[in-house]
């Protein structure tokens, strides 16, 4: 099989981590192939802020779950409904309250991805983004999981230390390290294609 497409197979959202540290060299491939991404009007509008301090990942992680679960319990009933919580959310919403590292997995690297906040296309160029990440990761070695979550990183209390502008708006984290289960891969939709 081609290799790319043998790498886009086999890529998986990856939640346990082992302690291997991802040398500079790996963490560098990575961000040049997310900078390789298209995006709209080739801005490029991304930017970078990796985390690899273990405690502030640790203290970042377990206060996203804090914010998130207050969130969700605030949210109305009809914001709720929308979140169509499958038992896969609900596992996640149990092991938040767990208050396990249920955010960032204790990953070694945490990569927020930002743009401008008033990028039209923001989220979507982030998005090619940091796939090119995660699959530049996988045939590199590495695993990645993205994380939605980080998006309350903002409501942190050591949200300062990042140095992240107001402009800016973070679209996703990824996670980065060296993966220490083997995720089966879930059954995929085959009936989402109409020919015209």
């Amino acid at each position: 099989m081609n290799e790319v497409i043998k790498t886009i197979y086999e890529r998986r959202a990856v939640r346990k981590y082992n302690d291997l540290k991802i040398n500079q060299d790996l963490l560098d491939l990575l961000l040049n192939a997310g900078r390789m991404a298209p995006s709209a009007m080739n801005k490029q509008p991304w930017k970078f802020y990796v985390i690899t301090d273990e405690q502030l990942i640790h203290a970042f992680s377990k206060e996203i779950s804090e914010i998130a679960i207050k969130e969700i319990s605030h949210a109305k009933k009809d914001e709720v409904d929308k979140l169509n919580l499958s038992s896969y959310h609900m596992s996640t919403m149990t092991n938040l309250l767990k208050n396990t590292d249920h955010i960032f997995y204790h990953a070694p690297v945490v990569i927020l991805i930002t743009t401008l906040a008033d990028e039209e296309w923001g989220g979507i160029d982030a998005g090619m983004c940091a796939q090119n990440i995660m699959l530049a990761a996988k045939s590199l070695g590495l695993d990645t999981c993205p994380v939605g979550l980080a998006k309350y990183i903002n409501q942190a209390k050591d949200f300062y230390e990042l140095n992240i502008p107001d402009t800016e708006k973070i679209q996703l984290a990824i996670l980065v390290g060296y993966g220490d289960e083997d995720p089966i891969l879930h059954e995929r939709i085959e009936d989402n294609v109409v020919y015209i």
